[in-house]
C-alpha cells in the first residue's frame, strides 16, 4: 500500500469513521452540560486546550529531539479527547456524562485551535515555510470534514433513527479500532528502519506527555474539590487525546510520515496509562463512601 493511498484515503476515511461513531453516541443535551456542571466543564476545558498545549511545548523543548519529532508531540497536545477517553472513563468508574461534554465542546473548540496554534508551532520548529505548509483556512475545512460534518451526521441518524443508531454504534466502534491499528501497523512498516532512533526520542517525550499531563489533569481538579469521579474523567480526558486526528494532521495534511511517529507511538502508550487509570479509578470507587454525591455542587 503507497503512502499517498493512506494519507488521502485511509486515514480520513478512519477519522471520519470515528467521529461519526462520537456523533451517534451524543445528544443535544450532552452540549448542556455545561449549564449544570460549569465548573467541572470549565477546568476541564481550559486543562485540555490551555495547560496541555503549554506541557507539550515544554517537553518539546527541553527534551532533545529532531524538529519533525517535536512538531508532531505538539500536534498531539493540540488535539481534543477522542472515544478512547470516554471508554476509558467509563471502565474507571469515571463521570462519562462529563467525559463526553468534554470531548464534544474539546472537538468544536479545536476545529479552530489547531490551525493557528499547529502553525505557530510549525514556523517555530520547522521554519518559516509554514504558511505554505499550513494553510489556515484550508487546515480548518479539512478538519470540518474530517470531524465537525460526521459528529453533525451521527448525531442526526441518533435523533431520527435510535434504534439504528445504537446498532451503527457497535459497527463504528470496531470500524475505528481496526483502522487505527491498520494505519499504526503501516507507519511502523514505512519508517521501520528509522524505528529505533525514533522510538529513542520519542518514548521519552510521549511518556512525559502523557503521563504529567494525566497527572496535571487529577491533581487541578482535586484542587478545584471536584468530587473523585470528575477528578478522574479530567485526568483521563487531558491524558488521553485522539491520536487518529494527530495523525490524520501529521501524515495527512502536512503530509510527513516523521511527524506521525509520535502520534503513534502515543496511540499505542495511552492504553497503558489508561490502564492504570481504570485500575486507580475503580480502586478509588470501591474506597469512596456510598454516601458521598455523584456529583460535586458547582
Amino acid at each position: 500500500m503507497e503512502a499517498s493511498f493512506l494519507t488521502t484515503v485511509v486515514l480520513p476515511i478512519a477519522l471520519a469513521i470515528i467521529m461519526l461513531g462520537m456523533g451517534l453516541s451524543l445528544t443535544p443535551e450532552d452540549f448542556q452540560r455545561v449549564k449544570k456542571y460549569p465548573k467541572a466543564v470549565t477546568i476541564g476545558l481550559i486543562s485540555q486546550l490551555v495547560l496541555l498545549p503549554i506541557i507539550g511545548f515544554a517537553i518539546a523543548k527541553l527534551v532533545p529531539m529532531q524538529p519533525t519529532i517535536a512538531m508532531g508531540l505538539i500536534i498531539i497536545a493540540l488535539c481534543p479527547g477522542g472515544v478512547s477517553s470516554n471508554v476509558i472513563t467509563f471502565l474507571a468508574k469515571g463521570d462519562v456524562a462529563l467525559s463526553v461534554t468534554l470531548t464534544a465542546f474539546s472537538s468544536l473548540i479545536t476545529v479552530l485551535t489547531i490551525p493557528v496554534l499547529a502553525n505557530l508551532a510549525y514556523q517555530h520548529f520547522i521554519g518559516q515555510t509554514a504558511a505554505i505548509a499550513l494553510p489556515i483556512g484550508a487546515t480548518i475545512v479539512q478538519i470540518f470534514l474530517m470531524t465537525l460534518l460526521p459528529i453533525c451526521l451521527g448525531m442526526g441518524v441518533r435523533q431520527l433513527f435510535p434504534e439504528v443508531a445504537l446498532r451503527l454504534e457497535k459497527v463504528t466502534s470496531r470500524l475505528a479500532v481496526a483502522f487505527l491499528a491498520i494505519i499504526i501497523l503501516l507507519l511502523i512498516i514505512r519508517e521501520w528502519n528509522r524505528l529505533p532512533g525514533f522510538i529513542l526520542q520519542v518514548g521519552v517525550g510521549v511518556l512525559l506527555l502523557n503521563s504529567i499531563s494525566m497527572l496535571a489533569g487529577f491533581y487541578i481538579s482535586k484542587l478545584f474539590n471536584l468530587n473523585p469521579p470528575q477528578q478522574i474523567c479530567i485526568a483521563i480526558e487531558v491524558g488521553i487525546q485522539n491520536g487518529t486526528l494527530a495523525i490524520a494532521i501529521t501524515a495527512g495534511l502536512l503530509n510527513n510520515p516523521d511527524m506521525a511517529i509520535p502520534a503513534a507511538v502515543y496511540s499505542l502508550f495511552m492504553y497503558v496509562t489508561g490502564l492504570i487509570a481504570i485500575n486507580y479509578g475503580r480502586k478509588l470507587a470501591a474506597t469512596t463512601p456510598i454516601s458521598q454525591p455523584l456529583e460535586s455542587k458547582v
